[in-house]
């Protein structure tokens, strides 16, 4: 799924400053405090930049990296006005305001937005409140795939991942980025009608609804942020509607899009930034849970907010002293699933980070649309409690838990589908293992399939399903053998088809993996596979035969200028609407290929 996985020199560069509240961030003393250790040292045979040669960049670009970029991970715990001070410091140089995003290759021409209903599209996650990834009317199908081509690339300043999944809706392109833009593209061209810049980098889908207020009405773009911020922008001019903060902690973040049915919003909250902190001994740990929050579509207000675990206690102090609480985790990664049907939303949680063990945990869970009052909950792994740091049982460090789990979250959305008349929710996880659930039966297990061996480390983003079949890419990224892609029949939960690894596309990287975690999106007669070797590839639905490949490990020239190249497939898929696929490539930090570039596809 995630990237969890970190080095104890990246736990020790994230470290928390001791820097006063009440006085100005030395800059010198928390590089020495937070980032020397890397940066003046060799560790496992590479040498990170000194200070000398960090110097000539500007105090803007050290502050992108450690806020969006390749630092974001070793920076959680510094605050904005720390980051700003080293930055400061290493380049001697004070840190001018933000200026306004500059728009490039701007659309000559901007139609209005038309209602999202209507035409072509893909909506939020899932292509639809189901979540089901099926581009049944996208205008292409199995027998298009030979004569594709590469229309047009976008690219993503200042940011080496492209981790959010665009949407088409109303006739426009919406797409945002770890560099906290968000963009208004034609489909067609990929020319600009508006830039807007958002608080925090956005790793979610788009979704896109319509608002109402007493001034003025319209369609909006939704959207979340790395610091639980929700998003209005009103879809014609990029203007602020509203931001609404759906929870305080200070790790909380959102990386599944808000989805988007009749009027309101359904935003789930994760907190891996609290899961990197806790294996640390001089860290508090943990206080983060998971939650759903309903919001009016139009204001922003919440009218409800559920949270997937109880509320956190004292349970102890460590060897330090430090306070200890819990339970924590069961974060929510990926977008809710809406069922108008039972008035019902279900959701997909993570692993505990703190004990005691919650029944909530690594489970789907059934929420009454209206109240946010849980109806059922079906836990498939229990006792997974893992933070960062803690990947063997660790004695010297009191926030470990007792026994260490296995790290088996679900990071996909539950898809809600009928097969022979019948409703099921079919999902995959971590474990290696996929579920079809019954919604009657309080989510009884109606089948359950073994598509890979399972890993802690990689994810199993999303399924996708047509008429007959649910649809798997295989992450087992810490396995001797990952990627591969399965085909299982809806109904019985039997093997279709099963394809394993393809020779990978990048043999000469050291980070170069096969894992196929990425979620998948299947048109008629064919399923579209991302993978971390930077390959998209397209398989039959009849027989698994790959289709059609592209590479995107190479440059490309954009349509906006900017100098982008492709990486790593990972987290969202690929999106189908119009006769064209759009996809973003490049999954950043230490566990793909950087890349930062959207890329769309039609036939001639």
């Amino acid at each position: 799924m995630r990237t969890k996985f970190l080095s104890s020199g990246l736990l020790l560069a994230a470290a928390v400053s001791s820097a006063s509240a009440q006085t100005a961030p030395n800059g010198e003393a928390l590089y020495k405090a937070n980032c020397a250790n890397c940066h003046a040292q060799t560790t496992a045979g590479q040498q990170a930049p000194g200070a000398e040669a960090l110097r000539p960049l500007t105090p803007d670009a050290i502050v992108t990296a450690m806020t969006y970029g390749r630092m974001q991970v070793q920076a959680i715990a510094l605050s904005d006005d720390e980051r700003k001070a080293v930055a400061e410091f290493l380049t001697g140089r004070r840190l001018a305001p933000p200026a306004p995003p500059v728009v490039v290759n701007r659309c000559s021409a901007s139609p209005a937005v038309t209602n999202p209903a209507s035409g072509p599209g893909w909506n939020g996650w899932g292509n639809g409140v189901n979540n089901a990834r099926y581009a049944k009317t996208g205008g292409l199908t199995a027998a298009d795939l030979p004569r594709l081509k590469l229309k047009w690339a976008f690219g993503y300043a200042g940011v080496d991942s492209a981790r959010a999944q665009p949407a088409m809706a109303g006739g426009r392109l919406f797409v945002a980025s770890e560099n906290a833009e968000i963009h208004a593209l034609d489909p067609k061209t990929g020319c600009t009608h508006w830039t807007v810049r958002a608080r925090m980098g956005v790793r979610t889908a788009l979704s896109v609804g319509s608002y109402r207020t007493p001034g003025a009405s319209g369609y909006a773009v939704f959207f979340g942020d790395g610091r639980a911020n929700v998003y209005a922008l009103d879809a014609n001019t990029g203007r602020e509607l509203w931001v609404r903060k759906v929870d305080e902690h200070r790790f909380a973040a959102i990386t599944g899009a808000p989805t988007y049915h009749n009027g309101r919003l359904y935003v789930g909250v994760q907190g891996l930034n609290e899961e990197g902190q806790g294996g640390r001994a001089t860290y508090e740990c943990c206080s983060f849970r998971g939650s759903v929050s309903a919001l009016d579509a139009s204001t922003g207000a919440v009218l409800w907010k559920r949270f997937t675990i109880e509320e956190p206690k004292p349970r102890g102090k460590n060897k330090d002293g430090l306070p200890q609480w819990g339970p924590a985790g069961a974060g929510i990664w990926s977008s809710p699933t809406v069922d108008p049907k039972r008035n019902m939303i279900y959701v997909a949680t993570g692993n505990n980070y703190a004990e005691p063990s919650q029944k909530t945990s690594d489970a789907v869970m059934a929420l009454d649309m209206g109240s946010g009052t849980v109806k059922w909950v079906n836990q498939v792994t229990p006792n997974d409690n893992w933070t960062i740091g803690c990947r063997a049982q660790n004695p010297d460090n009191p926030n470990c838990p007792s026994t260490l789990g296995p790290d088996f979250d679900f990071s996909a959305s539950p898809s809600l589908v009928t097969v022979n008349g019948k409703d099921i929710l079919v999902l995959p996880q971590k474990s290696g293992m996929s579920y079809a659930l019954d919604p009657d039966r309080e989510g009884a297990v109606v089948w359950s399939h073994r598509i890979g061996q399972g890993s802690g480390l990689g994810g199993q983003w999303g399924g996708a399903a047509d008429e007959k079949n649910a649809y798997f890419g295989v992450s087992d990224l810490l396995t001797q053998n990952p990627g591969g892609i399965r085909a299982v029949d809806l109904a019985s939960g039997k093997q279709v088809w099963s394809v394993g690894p393809q020779p990978k596309l990048c043999p000469e990287s050291r980070t170069c993996r096969a894992s196929q975690g990425a979620a998948v999106t299947v048109i008629p007669g064919a399923v579209l596979s991302g993978s971390l070797d930077g390959g998209m590839r397209a398989y039959s639905t009849v027989d698994g035969k790959i289709l059609w490949t592209f590479d995107t490990n190479r440059e490309f020239t954009t349509v906006n200028g900017v100098k982008a190249k492709g990486g790593g497939l990972e987290g969202p898929g690929a999106i189908v609407a119009g006769g064209m696929i759009y996809f973003n490539s490049g999954y950043g930090g230490f566990i793909g290929n950087p890349g930062n570039v959207l890329l769309a596809f039609g036939v001639d």
